[in-house]
């Protein structure tokens, strides 16, 4: 059988053999066939609020705020219809667009015309947060119940009005994105990061996909944001071909639990057995972009795979490390993976340690073989076997777990699925 593996904008061909091989999936949705008309509907019948133009007819300064350049969030469909409802209700409003980055690099203006278009780009002021720039970010010297200091985007504290557009799907450690994650870490500063995703916080047992309920990582991104300021989300879900099923429009906390239930009706999918070789992608564009967010691949092969097991990892990472140097930087230091563990512990906090422990995790449960396009020695460095391409990656794979009809799970989707035992 033929599968075809998202890889950047195009995609891999991978052949196998139907015995012992299984291909994970979503179920079936529904796309919206007309986005602008749902859209117009849910923004005039949102969860738990007033319609947004009701909200923002008495607003001066409003701060739109958006996803970053690795989030596969339709913002050219979705925020020109956001806009032109709050011109309507308040043509005399203040309005600014802030792209929330979290510790990711700031956005280029090359970047940020690719995200929200040329007449956005030419008619509104757009940028880019920057969580170690403080002289950005405001401290309202207060802490969550987690330690978490409240240090956020000073726009966000300066505005009467602060609406969230996002994309809910899941999400590693903090269950699923959208929602409270457009404050923390979406625009907060770099303090306020290294403190929810802590070595503490992301060893919690329920710091993974699809968990909210217990979740410190998820509860904290809560506190944080209801002591700031997040006034009306805009929220999507999307399937495997990035085409919207689900607009969630509202309360932050009431429209984000809907659409976690609605992505989980279709996203979630019982695997009965593991596997001894898990092949995963990151999805293709935009979240295959680089290494460090195809960790999130990673970790969906982990939940499918055995312990000794091998995971495949197929993912372009044209951007390599994507600025990620610090990531890479804490593997360089280290042996195996229990030494990044130690050196997380030791010398925490450590940009981007988050992202070197979770991989860090996969790799005491199975060897981790990429097939991408970046730099082979960079891929070693991180303790990850590099392969020239999926046969390759494949034949070393059941060498590995040295069977002859090795059991195979296959998952095109990536972490835009929650596999379940």
């Amino acid at each position: 059988m033929k599968i075809k593996l998202p890889y950047g904008r195009s995609h891999i061909t991978l052949e196998l053999e139907k015995l012992n091989s299984k291909i994970i999936t979503s179920k079936k949705v529904d796309i919206i066939e007309n986005l602008r008309a749902a859209l117009i509907n849910k923004l005039q019948n949102p969860a738990e609020s007033p319609p947004l133009n009701k909200i923002a007819e008495k607003a001066d300064e409003i701060l739109v705020v958006i996803p970053d350049k690795t989030r596969a969030f339709p913002s050219k469909l979705i925020l020109p219809e956001v806009l032109q409802t709050i011109k309507e209700a308040n043509p005399n409003a203040k309005i600014k667009i802030l792209i929330a980055t979290g510790l990711h690099k700031p956005h280029t203006h090359k970047e940020i015309f690719e995200i929200v278009g040329k007449e956005i780009f030419r008619n509104y002021e757009v940028s880019s947060h920057n969580a170690e720039d403080p002289s950005t970010t405001v401290n309202l010297n207060r802490k969550t119940s987690y330690g978490t200091p409240v240090i956020v985007n000073g726009e966000v504290m300066k505005s009467d009005l602060v609406i969230g557009l996002g994309l809910i799907e899941p999400h590693f450690f903090a269950g699923y994105s959208g929602g409270r994650k457009t404050i923390l870490p979406g625009v907060a500063g770099k303090e306020a990061i290294y403190m929810n995703h802590s070595y503490r916080m992301i060893t919690h047992p329920n710091a993974r996909y699809g968990f909210l309920s217990g979740n410190p990582v998820h509860e904290d991104m809560v506190e944080f944001m209801k002591m700031t300021k997040l006034d009306f989300i805009v929220n999507v879900t999307i399937n495997g071909e990035k085409k919207v099923t689900g607009i969630f429009c509202g309360d932050p906390i009431k429209a984000h639990i809907q659409g976690a239930k609605f992505l989980n009706s279709y996203a979630k999918v019982q695997v009965m057995e593991k596997a001894d070789i898990a092949i995963v992608t990151n999805g293709g564009y935009p979240l295959d972009r680089n290494l460090y967010q195809a960790v999130k691949g990673m970790a969906t092969g982990e939940q499918v795979v055995k312990k000794g097991g091998v995971i495949v990892i197929v993912a372009e990472c044209k951007e390599g490390l994507g600025g990620h140097e610090e990531f890479h930087d804490i593997f360089l230091k280290a042996k195996n993976p229990d030494d990044v563990d130690r050196i997380i512990r030791k010398m925490e906090p450590i940009k981007d340690q988050w992202e070197a422990q979770i991989l860090a995790r996969i790799l005491k449960k199975a060897t981790v073989i990429a097939v991408t396009d970046m730099n082979q020695s960079t891929l070693e460095d991180m303790l990850i076997k590099p392969a020239s391409n999926i046969e390759e990656a494949l034949q070393e794979a059941r060498r590995i777990v040295g069977k002859n009809s090795p059991n195979i799970v296959v998952v095109p989707e990536g972490p835009y699925i929650i596999p379940e035992s």
